[in-house]
């Protein structure tokens, strides 16, 4: 099923995204979390892929076991990072075979220690190129990235709606976009993608909040704002493990709810792998 049919729905689309773990060993683990979260029945799953395709084995795994034996829509993000072409074409055409039709393309992160991206001298240096190459050459559906808040690199906002909208007339079907915790941030959002001409589903990527340090790692390496009262609300919970759950699943409700309220087509869960929370928010929401 690809993303026009998905999102043709009138009702709202739940997607839940994975990352594949570090060691192989942790792999069986990983599936079976996957087979518990996909009780939930979600609309589509997406799996990350590490910078380089230093994960690209076990994304594999995880595609195939989501697509074969879950029957589960799957989506594969695919980056520019460290791939020629020629790997890249190697890639979709494995996915193609098996029946995977689903791509997020994504430029991907600066190599580790470096704050400039590094395109492969035979590759892509962005997401805009890689989706027009997707779409002119293999009959895929194709997801790209949108960034609220904007995007470290964006100079201005004007450019970033411009790149989007390059992106998405190169192909893209549908944008899913990095985590934020307002849900007014998203609205502004789309309001202002529709005036810069973009007409396919945005869909808001909501990642629940389970450990402080963490949620200050992740906005600070992404971009995103961390709202004041919830930085108020954490402090006094910075020690407290099991309450900062309770209040990211709290929040990641009255949010989700916020914004299908408002007309978003869906939610795509950041799961961070867990499912403590997975389960609560999609249970509450869903009511």
């Amino acid at each position: 099923m690809r993303f026009a049919e998905i999102y043709s729905s009138k009702k709202p689309v739940f997607s839940f995204e994975f990352f594949p773990p570090k060691e192989v060993a942790a792999l069986p683990s990983t599936l079976e979390l996957i087979r518990e979260l996909a009780l939930l029945t979600p609309d589509f799953m997406t799996v990350t892929y590490g910078a380089g395709g230093g994960t690209r084995d076990l994304t594999d795994k995880i595609v195939r076991f989501i697509h074969q034996e879950l029957t589960i829509p799957v989506v594969q993000h695919l980056t520019c990072a460290g791939h020629s072409r020629a790997q890249i074409d190697e890639i979709v055409s494995g996915l193609l075979r098996q029946g995977v039709t689903n791509i997020l393309s994504l430029r991907g992160d600066p190599p580790k220690g470096s704050e400039r991206f590094e395109a492969h001298p035979e590759g892509f240096s962005s997401a805009r190129d890689l989706t027009q190459h997707l779409r002119e050459n293999f009959s895929v559906s194709i997801a790209v990235a949108g960034y609220p808040e904007g995007h470290r690199e964006a100079k201005s906002r004007e450019e970033e709606f411009q790149y989007l909208k390059e992106k998405v007339d190169a192909g893209a079907d549908v944008i899913i976009t990095q985590l934020f915790f307002d849900p007014e941030v998203y609205f502004q959002f789309v309001e202002q993608a529709r005036r810069s001409g973009i007409t396919v589903p945005i869909v808001p990527g909501v990642m629940p909040i389970s450990n402080v340090s963490q949620l200050e790692r992740f906005t600070g390496l992404c971009g995103a704002s961390i709202p004041s009262n919830i930085r108020s609300a954490l402090e006094p919970l910075r020690e407290q493990p099991n309450e900062v759950i309770k209040f990211g699943i709290d929040h990641a409700v009255a949010q989700c709810q916020s914004l299908l309220a408002g007309g978003a087509p869906g939610i795509h869960l950041y799961t961070l792998n867990r499912s403590v929370q997975t389960k609560p928010i999609i249970q509450a929401i869903r009511g």
